[in-house]
């Protein structure tokens, strides 16, 4: 059993092999590995113990539209010996561990009762399976323990095992997004091509390279291509005040994250995990003293008011401002809460014709096309829950909303970004005077 020590298996996808759950859903866009993941790490358990495993597909005509070969090639790289593959099926002539390939277009509820006996299903190329393939085959795989497991590249935003697992995860529920940038042995040639689809076509890279929807309607808060349009290098500095939004952490996955920005000019996040209440206090202190900044708007839910309470008390009740995202909103008539406020805020700001700077941020990015809007019974824009969010990409979101943050309250703003090969831009150079002279501003 030592050369099984030759899997690896990349982080993004220990909880294959480590978390007992019924369902275990994957998705992302190319060159993610999941296709190679999840056979690895069916092939290292059906080592450690007999298993029956059922490799799925929507339409499977012959074999070769298996993951049969996929299997076979990987047996072979690792020379597992115990495994012997057959024509249409791998056993393990070991401990009895048996793989069988099916398609289920052609299957009904008497054909799939061989299934009834399976540990594992695993459900590859997911968004071709039909809710009618679906509601067949979730309660065939009825073993106690027994796990389905499916990996997805998304076509649409209403695809049938998104809908049906995916949309509202439950307590039995793993969802896991994994990109190429997540993939600690995607190839360079990959990643090349992938930067080169992101400079041509950032709507194709967010579907083929990010794993989004080629629809995403009118369900998003922030489009891709606006995130996309800010990322593109233009400026590298400006005058204007310095604002600092901070997500602090409410559980040990998620990362207190700060966001640096100066009115057009966003430049800087920073992100610590496991930081308990003195030490996020020692970094805001550290920042204010460092760069001087205007406002310091912190979410104060959780973990917050406690560090909220220790700058205070160290004198930087001036600098600092407590926001909860739940709180009422500002424009009350208009946003059901503070937080609908900053995100719509972030998404015009995003929006403007002026030009607008993010960093080249693909974890940004993610956060910030990933939010789904709604309206209230009043008509007031309302953004899904923050733990929703979180079951579905497989983090919170901590980028996206310290981004948010520094659209807290308006920033009084008279200073200019400077664009690249252009010096620095006067404000009736670069802005319509009528937009630009206000007393206030985001």
């Amino acid at each position: 059993m030592a050369k099984t020590l030759n899997i690896k298996i990349a982080r993004p996808f220990l909880p294959l092999v480590t978390e007992k759950i019924r369902y275990k859903f994957y998705y992302g866009g190319r060159a993610g590995g999941k296709s190679y993941a999840f056979a690895d790490a069916l092939l290292l358990l059906g080592l450690q113990k007999p298993l029956f495993i059922a490799c799925l597909r929507e339409i499977q005509d012959t074999i070769k539209d298996s993951v049969h070969k996929l299997l076979s090639d990987r047996i072979s790289l690792y020379d597992l010996q115990e495994y012997q593959v057959k024509e249409s099926e791998i056993v393990n002539v070991v401990n009895g561990t048996r793989f069988i390939f099916k398609g289920l277009r052609d299957q009904d509820s008497q054909k799939i009762k061989s299934l009834e006996g399976v540990d594992i299903a695993w459900i590859e190329e997911a968004q071709t399976i039909t809710k009618k393939s679906w509601d067949i085959l979730n309660p065939t795989i009825r073993k106690d323990g027994s796990e389905i497991w499916i990996s997805m590249n998304r076509e649409e935003e209403n695809d049938p095992l998104w809908v049906a697992v995916a949309a509202n995860p439950d307590d039995r529920t793993l969802v896991r997004r994994v990109n190429y940038s997540d993939n600690p042995f995607c190839p360079e040639e990959m990643k090349l091509q992938a930067l080169a689809c992101k400079e041509r076509n950032y709507d194709d890279y967010a579907h083929i390279w990010l794993g989004e929807p080629v629809q995403q309607g009118n369900t998003k808060l922030i489009s891709a291509k606006s995130v996309h349009e800010a990322q593109e290098p233009k400026m590298d500095s400006s005058t204007s005040p310095l604002v600092i939004g901070l997500d602090i952490a409410r559980f040990g996955d998620d990362a207190t994250s700060f966001c640096f920005r100066k009115g057009r000019w966003c430049y800087r996040f920073e992100s610590y995990y496991k930081k308990d209440n003195v030490e996020v206090a020692n970094q805001v202190t550290f920042f204010i003293k460092e760069f001087h900044p205007q406002r310091v708007f912190m979410d104060i839910g959780g973990q917050g008011a406690g560090v909220y309470d220790i700058l205070k008390d160290r004198g930087f009740g001036e600098i600092i401002r407590g926001v909860y995202f739940g709180e009422r909103a500002i424009n009350d008539d208009r946003y059901f809460n503070r937080r609908a406020e900053m995100w719509d805020e972030a998404r015009k700001w995003l929006e403007q014709p002026l030009p607008v700077q993010l960093p080249p941020d693909d974890q940004l990015a993610e956060d910030l096309v990933c939010i789904n809007k709604k309206y209230d019974r009043r008509g007031r824009l309302q953004l899904e829950e923050k733990d929703e969010v979180k079951k579905r990409l497989g983090r919170s979101p901590d980028k996206g909303d310290a981004f948010a943050l520094t659209f807290a309250e308006p920033v009084y703003d008279t200073g200019t970004p400077r664009l690249y090969g252009n010096g620095n831009v006067s404000a009736e150079e670069l802005f319509s005077l009528d937009h630009n002279r206000r007393d206030t501003g985001w």
